[in-house]
């Protein structure tokens, strides 16, 4: 029982899943949303390129037919009449092309965002398939493809009832105009109408969108399998990992141990703990720590200290309280600020001694380090 339920897509699609997905060319698309808002576009763009258009149109089909009977006859001068009509014509529907051309490209673009997927391209034999054919057609989702279907048919025609209903008087009062009139104000009813059609195809889609989102979704869901073993390929393998962390260490003890030779002093355990600080009263406003190790790296941080003639001062309860307090590359808490000076004031004093500048100093015996800051 328990490895059926691992084999349940209970888990939302990851990151890596949805970007795969993408590259595959599958993104949520609802065909409604493109339908309306092509219809939409449509209508609204015949509302207001409709005078300019018919005026356009108009005027090519006059021309057309107040040709001389010496033009008729004149093959250049038809050649160039068709150019001159086939580019009028183009003109005249330019603006409305121009609107559909957005409509189709923002109806598909509106949810999902742009993709070209070359993958979504390649042709699948899968899809070919007669059996799996028959089996989409009596599935549930054909079922319910059905369902909205017929609830498309209903919104339409429940919304062209209402229109009907709204231009009923309008449309038996185009019997008593004239018939130039009647046109002009059969054409205005039908475009309105049709936008008003349009917009209710847009009900539809609110209904669409969210569903193809959720189908969406619910196809790139992952089982706890999927998840582990996707987990597993990004993160790397626990042994690949493991071999990842140690070489970070071991990049960032030879980093640390370059720091080493321009410490001022190392404080040490003696064996177990080593510290090396560095301060300089121009630059620094307090010492900082540029390396520290215990075991083998304490051994190492000495003898990389005896090789450039780095002053080693033996303090265990300084050198632990240091170890357990400070990180790398920061400075040293308040609390060691005078246990440190002492330390640090010995260095410099021996430091000028041997060059020749003062008495030898005294090695400081008594530390005062704070008893909080004891360490086993």
């Amino acid at each position: 029982m328990a490895e059926d339920d691992s084999q349940e897509k209970t888990e939302e699609a990851s990151g890596r899943k949805l970007e795969k997905a993408r590259e595959e060319g599958q993104i949520p698309r609802s065909r409604d949303l493109t339908t309306s808002v092509v219809l939409l576009f449509g209508a609204i763009g015949l509302y207001y390129f409709a005078d300019f258009m018919f005026a356009r149109i108009i005027g090519l089909t006059r021309a057309n037919f107040i040709l001389s009977r010496a033009t008729i006859f004149d093959t250049n001068a038809m050649i160039s009449h068709l150019a001159s009509a086939i580019y009028e014509g183009m003109v005249s529907m330019m603006p409305f092309f121009a609107l559909m051309l957005a409509a189709s490209i923002i109806g598909p673009v509106a949810l999902g965002g742009w993709l070209f997927s070359v993958d979504a391209l390649q042709p699948k034999l899968s899809r070919m398939d007669p059996m799996a054919g028959l089996k989409r057609m009596f599935s549930v989702k054909s079922l319910i493809e059905l369902a909205k279907a017929l609830a498309k048919v209903a919104v339409l025609f429940g919304a062209t009832v209402l229109v009907l209903k709204f231009y009923a008087q309008d449309m038996y009062r185009l019997s008593d105009e004239e018939i130039n009139i009647a046109i002009l104000h059969s054409a205005k009813i039908s475009i309105v109408a049709t936008i008003a059609l349009s917009a209710a195809t847009l009900l539809i889609a609110a209904v669409d969108v969210p569903l193809q989102i959720y189908e969406y979704a619910k196809k790139l869901k992952m089982t706890k399998q999927e998840t582990r073993d996707e987990s597993k390929d990004t993160d790397g393998k626990p042994e690949v990992k493991g071999r990842i962390r140690q070489l970070q260490r071991e990049m960032a003890q030879r980093r640390m141990m370059s720091k080493v030779p321009e410490a001022d002093v190392i404080i040490t355990n003696p064996t177990h703990y080593a510290v090396a600080l560095k301060y300089d009263p121009e630059t620094m406003a307090t010492p900082i720590m540029l390396a520290k190790g215990g075991d083998h790296i304490a051994l190492k941080i000495r003898e990389i200290a005896k090789a450039h003639k780095i002053e080693i001062i033996e303090s265990p309860v300084l050198a632990r309280a240091i170890f357990h307090t400070t990180e790398l590359e920061h400075e040293i808490p308040a609390g060691l600020y005078l246990a440190v000076a002492q330390v640090l004031a010995y260095v410099f004093q021996l430091r000028n001694h041997r060059r020749g500048r003062g008495d030898k100093p005294k090695y400081p015996r008594n530390i005062n380090v704070p008893k909080d800051m004891y360490f086993d």
